[in-house]
């Protein structure tokens, strides 16, 4: 790895994302560079990561396949616009990525990103609802503790209070309440018990609402922002049904689930549900370039292709969907997932993966562990007065340990790269036994 050195660099020009600004700026944690399982920092010091970058990074760091992939592309064709135009890069990844989709979702919508997904997703079960009748069908249901990207329509279906506090929210919007039970579920292997019935909440709202106002549901199989909240057993499935009965699209964020990180392409599989709408981003191309895409069943695409054909069917899209060097990252990301096995990998190591990490169960203020495939979530005790402030204390001795960890709240999130090793794991396991013995 090359590490470029700057002296004295300025911090005060980037407004960073999701971050404590002045907090980090006064004691930077920088990253200069990646290989395979882990990030260097400017002075060479490894880092483990154990987050997959930020969920994303499926492959692992630094794969030469899609570098190179990119640099073709670059060269070949930069930027090719898809409005009233197209390119075949575009045609062949959406072709691709049809025949690994969830089960019958195999029209592909590209975006930039997983809220853009998550907007598109939404978009889609409105027109549709109006295609085929359902005009008064513009209600879009989401679930406390959920969290569907940063647009005016995922913030309005999400449910992290901070990100919906300051902007006003889409008219019409409801809640589900979470599946988190720490009364009945601590320390769960997989998917909990107790739960199931919480899907009723559906027919609660539509009690409520109507049916007839409601155009789609929206949740993740498995919440990750809010701290790895497993669906308990039979829980998405009962959403499916009644959200059937009642004429509602049931669409699934798996912006996180996506490309292999339950052990099966899709958490549709490993859960055993069969939604509308699919939205994802993140893995589609391991983290490199930008991109997301919604994929769509053909009941929902065919109901919008109607009327006369010169006139757009759907009036929505994005400058860079399908963009060519995107597409690009995509397919030699597919590539690798393929012939590695990686969309699958999960469900081998994941056995090791949850009895490891459950062996942290008794350690200092340790009060939930969930697992489920490549996905751990530690929640710990709050401090009095300092929600969050004991996770954090965590990451950041971690990170001076040498590995990458996520914390939301008071929760330690980990999902590492699908080409985690037994000793990957056990360095995880092992700093955070260290760092969780030494946080007060």
């Amino acid at each position: 790895m090359t590490i470029k050195h700057t002296n004295e660099q300025s911090l005060s020009n980037f407004w960073m994302p999701f971050t404590a600004n002045r907090q980090f700026k006064a004691a930077p944690r920088m990253l200069a560079a990646a290989k395979g399982m882990f990030f260097e920092d400017r002075d060479g010091r490894k880092i483990l990561d154990g987050t997959a970058g930020l969920w994303c990074v499926n492959a692992g760091h630094g794969r030469e396949p899609i570098a190179d992939a990119v640099h073709r592309q670059l060269m070949d064709l930069d930027f090719a616009p898809t409005f009233q135009m197209g390119h075949p890069i575009a045609f062949e990844f959406a072709e691709r990525l049809g025949k690994i989709a969830p089960a019958g979702l195999d029209r592909v919508f590209f975006t930039s990103s997983g809220s853009e997904s998550v907007e598109t997703a939404l978009k889609i079960a409105i027109a549709y609802q109006r295609a085929i009748g359902q005009g008064t069908r513009t209600r879009l249901i989401g679930r406390e503790r959920g969290y569907h990207g940063v647009g005016f329509g995922g913030l309005s279906v999400g449910g992290i209070v901070n990100n919906r506090r300051v902007y006003p929210m889409l008219p019409g919007s409801a809640h589900l309440r979470h599946t988190h039970d720490l009364d009945r579920n601590a320390f769960s292997l997989g998917q909990p018990e107790h739960g199931a019935e919480l899907a009723d909440d559906l027919e609660r709202l539509v009690a409520l609402h109507g049916a007839e106002t409601i155009a789609a549901v929206i949740v993740e199989p498995v919440a990750g922002s809010t701290g790895v909240l497993i669906p308990p057993i039979g829980y998405l499935e009962r959403l499916q049904s009644i959200a059937r009965k009642h004429g509602i699209l049931l669409i699934l964020d798996e912006v996180i689930t996506g490309f292999g990180r339950l052990g099966t392409p899709f958490a549709t599989e490993y859960f055993g549900v069969e939604p509308d709408l699919v939205s994802t981003a993140k893995g589609l191309t391991n983290g490199t370039v930008p991109m997301g895409a919604v994929f769509a069943s053909r009941k929902v695409h065919d109901a919008l292709m109607t009327g006369p054909e010169q006139v757009i069917e759907l009036f929505h899209g994005y400058t860079y969907s399908g963009h060519p060097v995107s597409c690009a990252a995509g397919l030699a990301a597919l590539d690798i997932y393929q012939e590695e096995g990686l969309l699958r990998r999960a469900a081998i190591v994941s056995e090791r993966w949850q009895s490891a990490i459950h062996g942290l169960r008794d350690l200092p203020n340790v009060i939930d562990i969930r697992t489920v495939g490549l996905i751990a979530g530690i929640e710990l005790q709050s401090r009095s007065g300092e929600i969050g402030a004991r996770a954090y204390d965590a990451f950041v001795k971690a990170f001076e340990q040498g590995v990458l960890i996520r914390v939301t709240g008071d929760i330690i999130a980990l999902s590492p790269p699908l080409i985690v090793e037994d000793n990957h794991i056990d360095e995880i396991v092992t700093t955070l036994s260290h760092v969780l013995r030494s946080i007060m």
